[in-house]
């Protein structure tokens, strides 16, 4: 009896590690900032210019156009962006959001907001 369990529980412990890797999204957890009035118009990190009317953000190594998903920690309010530019570069946090971003998430009051973001595995 004993050893049908372990067996079991030997079985349970491998696909969970099997299938644990076949998620569709890929998650990473931080601090999210947004761009100050002071970008607009700069180029940015892909060649054109920053908006703050467009739904974008900078993130450290992910690749242009990458869509991603930001859900705000605090309220569970979520938007989808693309990346456009490199960055942020303080320690801790994983995105910088355009200010049209921030305000879907209800961000702008914070500033600095924990985050979780989400984006699709390249296959």
């Amino acid at each position: 009896m004993k050893n049908t369990s372990f067996v079991n529980i030997i079985f349970l412990l491998i696909a969970v590690i099997l299938f644990s890797s076949c998620g569709k999204y890929l998650v990473q957890s931080g601090k999210a900032s947004y761009y100050g009035d002071e970008f607009v118009g700069r180029p940015m990190a892909n060649g054109n210019k920053f908006s703050q009317h467009r739904l974008t953000a900078a993130h450290k190594t992910l690749p242009f156009g990458t869509k991603v998903i930001v859900i705000n920690l605090v309220n569970h309010q979520r938007v989808k962006v693309h990346i456009t530019d490199r960055g942020p570069f303080v320690t801790g946090r994983i995105i910088d959001l355009s200010k049209k971003a921030a305000r879907r998430i209800d961000m702008i009051n914070a500033g600095v907001v924990p985050v979780e973001i989400k984006y699709k595995k390249k296959r």
